[in-house]
Formats: C-alpha cells, structure tokens, sequence
C-alpha cells in the first residue's frame, strides 16, 4: 500500500526544508536506510535516509523548492501503484498555497572588468557597482570553491580556473557560476602574478537594475533569532582595553618550540572559559520564570558562512587544552563551511564568542545569542603608543566588548568578568598553568 514520506524535522529550529539534490527518481526502489535526498534545514543540508521501503512513485518537491515540516516529500509503494487518489485526499487536508506570479526584472549583466598591475603594498579595491567581484590574489595554489558551485560548474561545463571568485578570501561560490560568461574575466594562476592586483571596472550599469535572490531557511532563522534577541532582551554593552604585548609572547613561544599551533582566539577562548567558572552569573539564561545557570562551560564559536552565521558549541571549554580548543574550532569551521555541521554541533551553548579581528575591526557589539545571558566581542590587535610606567612607548592592545542581558546579568556582574579575563589575557601563563598547552 502506497505511503506517504514527510519533510521530516531536522533540527530543533526549523520549519521548512528545501531539497537541495534528489538522489532517487521516480520508477527507483528504496530500502531502508538508503539515501534518498539533500535537505537544506535552516543551519546546514543534511543527508535524508528512508525509514521506509519501496518504490519511489512521486516525488513532491522540486530540487530548490521548500516545503514545511510534515509536508509531502514523497510517496513509496508497490511499482505501478495508483497513488493519485492518496495524494488528493492528502492535499485536500492542507491546500497548496499557490506561489504569486513573480514580476519580470532585468538582470543585471556583470560589469566588464580589467586586469591592472598595481605595485606593492597592495591597495585594497574600493567598492564597485553591484555586481561586485574581488581578485585575491594568493600563494595558495588550490582552487577555493563551494561543494555547491562544483556541482553546478560541472553540470554546465565550465571551467572552475576561468571563474573569478566573489566569496571570502575569492572562493567561488554559487553566483559567480550563475553569472559566468566566458570572457567576462581574465584568469590567470597565482603562480604567474608578480604583482598585487585589483579589478577596475571598464563599464557602469546606467539603467536601474537588481537581483532578487531567495531567503535561505538559514538566512530567515538567522533574522528571527536575533530580531527576537535584540528586541526581547533589554542589551547593554561594556567595553574594555586588553595589553596584548604577553599573550603576543606567549603564542609566538609556543608556536615555535611545540608541534602544536594556536591561534589569538584559541586563547581568548580559553580564557573566557576560565573567567565564567569564576562569574557563573554570566554563564547563565533567562528562561521566563527562572534563571539558569550553568556549571558546564559551553562555549558557542561564531563562524561566518556564505548564507550567514553558525555558532559551533566547544563543549567544557574550560577542560581543555588550547591544542583541543584548536583542532576542534578548525575542525567545526570547515564542516560548517561544507554544510556538514550536525545539530549535536550547535547546540547547548552557555556563552558566544564572535571575533571579527582577523577582519581588522577594532571594536564592535554583537546581538546576544539566545539562550545565552552574554556575548563577547573581539577586535582586532591594533599596535598603538601606550603609557608604561611613566613613559610612552610602542603597544599592542586589543579592545572586545560584553553584550549583556539586564535581565540575567547586571553591571557589576559583567564588569567583574571582564576584569578576571583581561587578567588572564595579561597574563596567559596563569591558565597555562592550570592545564596542558
């Protein structure tokens, strides 16, 4: 007898799912346990294994379309089974909503660019007229590009090494493929580069113009949660400046003398581990008619995706050496990147850290991640003349700023972790002692 397979519910968050690949037809027999779809859910695409078996009869979403939880993703049965007047009953309980006829735009074409040779120090390119396009040029002689845009380079037929990447760091990503005619840009390998470059553009778009590009599932649980956040919980920020000059000294003595290589922010997390075992106040959430707070330290680690933001959990941070905090954030930042994150990986955080240093921001406010009481800011080191005992001399300072929710966390409260981990940051060699490098 014919049965209906659901969208099923992926994540705790979502609502809808978009097929981003079939990998059975119609006219397929499926057992269970086989791979029948890629789903996009709101935080990453997933792989969809039948529970169920038979024959795949209808399929009742296009790959790119979404439907929402408990939807009609398909239908299995015996081969030749008539499942027409199931699928009608089915539709009948909750009508299609029928999609409103969208209005014809002119697309943009992309701006004609040429290749000029700039001497060093390379100049960063200013903004251009949309669409914008970056030329990175790098020692690093791999070719950077989504699993998405691989795919649909492959389809198309087009060469990947002729493609200019929009992305960070010049990965190539969907609508470089989208908007890929040959011609359009001068490609030519890192390795034959003398000098730094930037695209100027030949031409400018003089008639009004745009591209609308549909919200992913990820990009509207993004808006949500934070709009939530930030009009729900009442923020308060307090900012504080960090000598950096020990924390300097100490990472370049590691990374030297050790096969282990940390990063700033693996001690930052560390770090601010130690200081909410201290303050559990700011290791807390505000849950309506209670407050929670944690003894565990879970910290959440933002990282940046082509759809948005994901916030990876290094769980008992605390607990664990800056070569485990290391290892795990890179290992988390590239399944996120790849769309591979599980929700095991995002879930049960206690605190949020977001670092937008590398990025050469020196001071920002982030929006609190729910269910977290705080969320810590970092810039960028910035060298600067400072004031030590009595005399100006050369610096190097970091400033990072603690979102707080007035509900949980006051500013007493806040104020004296900030204090205790500028403390540890000063003087790194305190945690290094309290556990394993």
């Amino acid at each position: 007898m014919a049965e209906i397979v659901r969208m099923p519910k992926m994540s705790d968050t979502m609502t809808e799912g978009v097929i981003a690949k079939w990998h059975k037809k119609v006219g397929d027999k499926i057992k269970t346990g086989e791979l029948v779809a890629e789903i996009e859910t709101d935080k990453a695409t997933m792989e969809f294994e039948s529970y169920q078996e038979g024959v795949l009869l209808y399929r009742g979403i296009e790959e790119g379309k979404s439907a929402p939880v408990d939807g009609i993703l398909a239908i299995l049965g015996k081969e030749g089974e008539d499942y027409k007047a199931l699928l009608e009953t089915e539709l009948a309980k909750a009508p299609v909503k029928k999609e409103e006829p969208k209005k014809e735009v002119k697309a943009p074409q992309p701006t004609q660019m040429k290749v000029v040779d700039m001497p060093k120090p390379a100049v960063k390119a200013a903004p251009v007229t949309q669409p914008s396009i970056k030329s990175v040029t790098t020692s690093d002689s791999r070719l950077k590009a989504s699993p998405l845009a691989k795919r649909l380079s492959s389809e198309k037929g087009i060469d990947l090494n002729a493609v200019q990447g929009s992305g960070e760091h010049g990965r190539i990503v969907k609508r470089d493929i989208d908007w890929f005619k040959p011609g359009n840009v001068v490609a030519s390998s890192a390795k034959e580069k003398k000098a730094e470059q930037i695209m100027l553009p030949d031409s400018f778009i003089t008639e009004e113009s745009y591209d609308e590009v549909a919200v992913s599932q990820m990009r509207k649980t993004i808006a949500r949660r934070l709009a939530e956040s930030k009009f729900s919980a009442p923020h308060f920020y307090l900012t504080i400046e960090i000598d950096m000059e020990n924390a300097i000294s100490t990472r370049n003595s590691i990374n030297a003398t050790t096969e282990t290589k940390i990063s700033y922010n693996d001690l930052v997390i560390k770090a601010a581990a130690f200081a909410l075992r201290v303050h559990p106040k700011v290791n807390s959430s505000w849950l309506g008619d209670t407050i929670r707070t944690n003894h565990h330290v879970n910290i959440g680690v933002a990282v940046a995706v082509e759809e948005g933001l994901l916030v990876p959990v290094v769980r008992f941070a605390d607990s664990k050496t800056l070569s485990e905090i290391n290892s795990e954030v890179k290992t988390f930042a590239q399944k996120a990147k790849d769309k591979k994150l599980q929700p095991a990986d995002w879930e049960g955080n206690t605190f949020t850290i977001s670092n937008l240093g590398m990025y050469g921001i020196e001071e920002f406010t982030a929006i609190i991640n729910p269910p977290d009481a705080c969320i810590l800011a970092i810039g960028g080191i910035i060298q600067k003349p400072v004031i030590k005992e009595g005399a100006v001399v050369p610096g190097n300072t970091m400033k990072v700023t603690l979102s707080c929710d007035h509900r949980v966390v006051d500013g007493v409260a806040g104020s004296e972790f900030l204090k205790t981990f500028k403390g540890l940051m000063e003087n790194p060699v305190v945690m290094l002692g309290m556990g394993n490098i």
